[in-house]
């Protein structure tokens, strides 16, 4: 592949699938190397889905060196412990401009104050949270330390907010993580953090992770997945990667992943990905699923479904209901007929599903459009 070489989108997706060890190598969730980046917890209990396709059935999904935190785009992820100051910094924007845009929409005023916005909420955070404490409690004492600006008054509880998308994204700055129960969600302080980083830092070790991970792909789709803009990015944009086409588009993969790449094949996988999985995160929708009606089906403004995985491809959408007496019950919807084996995998895959989520007994329904 030397220079730029076209590369089909089969070999994409089956590199991928190999990236996000999906074939269950045998290693504890902290150590896959989907946590480079981050699982996302969105709905709350999908992250532990999202590990339990990745780890083998008899390996304990609550490793104690993962912490979830609002990081990437303000969304909840599971992080590894060890490297959130490190994250922080990466996630930090990379200039007025970039931190400007990032909170701009309920509070355009505040959004004028651009990083001093991000470290005056991060302080905020710091002063504000000594002990676990409920999010609602939190929001309306940050509010109370931080500029007005970075405020706006709410019709619903008739009370004055600090922006919801500057809370989240300056919560792991600020040394806070949540603490998940059922639907409810408190914050409690990181411990020994060493405050708000001074400046972006570390930005391009993200750059080449998603490289690795859902590459070839271009600045805008890295971009899109921190949420910055491809401007602002290439000014940290690593050097030394390899360029190729996919789709037609110019794209990247770091020089070490170009063998990987090279031998990836197909393999009869199948796997069961919950809402918001790694895999599905790429931004490059249109590879992942080329036919419009599909992408409807998973990707929608609420309440997305699973994604049924066959041989590197989505193949259909899933959804869970907990029924009464502890039974999951699971139906499965292909954008094709299944196969046996494939339908026999899938119930194998259902059992994962339902270990991870508690049930005592898992039930599947193939509800063929």
């Amino acid at each position: 592949m030397a220079g730029e070489t076209d590369v089909d989108r089969q070999r994409v997706l089956a590199y991928r699938v190999a990236a996000h060890q999906l074939g269950r190598p045998g290693l504890r969730p902290a150590d896959l190397d989907v946590l480079d980046l981050g699982v996302q917890d969105t709905p709350y209990g999908s992250a532990r889905l999202a590990l339990s396709a990745r780890v083998p059935a008899a390996t304990e999904l609550d490793d104690d060196r993962l912490e979830l935190v609002w990081s990437t785009r303000g969304a909840p992820h599971l992080h590894r412990r060890a490297g959130l100051p490190a994250l922080a910094a990466a996630l930090w924007p990379l200039s007025d401009a970039d931190a400007a845009r990032r909170i701009a929409g309920q509070i355009r005023d505040g959004a004028a104050l651009r990083l001093a916005a991000f470290r005056a909420t991060a302080e905020a955070f710091r002063a504000v949270v000594s002990t676990e404490m409920d999010k609602g409690e939190v929001s309306r004492a940050v509010s109370d330390h931080i500029p007005a600006e970075l405020s706006y008054d709410c019709r619903a509880c008739a009370a004055r907010h600090v922006s919801g998308a500057l809370f989240q994204q300056a919560g792991l700055a600020g040394g806070v993580r949540l603490v998940v129960s059922g639907r409810s969600a408190r914050l409690a302080p990181l411990a020994q953090w060493p405050g708000p980083p001074e400046a972006a830092a570390g930005t391009a070790a993200l750059v080449l992770a998603y490289l690795r991970l859902h590459g070839p792909a271009t600045v805008g789709d890295v971009a899109g997945f921190l949420g910055t803009t491809a401007t602002e990015l290439r000014r940290v944009w690593p050097s030394g990667l390899a360029e190729m086409r996919v789709d037609g588009r110019s794209a990247w993969l770091s020089a070490d992943r170009l063998d990987a790449l090279r031998t990836a094949e197909p393999g009869p996988l199948v796997r069961l990905l919950p809402p918001g999985d790694p895999f599905l995160q790429a931004r490059d929708r249109d590879l992942l699923v080329p036919e419009r009606v599909h992408q409807q089906q998973l990707w929608r403004m609420l309440g997305n479904p699973g994604a049924l995985l066959v041989a590197g491809e989505v193949a259909g959408t899933w959804r869970a209901r907990q029924a009464a007496r502890g039974r999951l019950e699971l139906t499965v919807t292909p954008f094709a007929r299944l196969s046996k084996r494939i339908g026999r995998e899938v119930d194998a895959e259902a059992e994962t599903v339902g270990a991870a989520r508690g049930a005592t007994e898992v039930r599947v329904r193939v509800d063929a459009d």
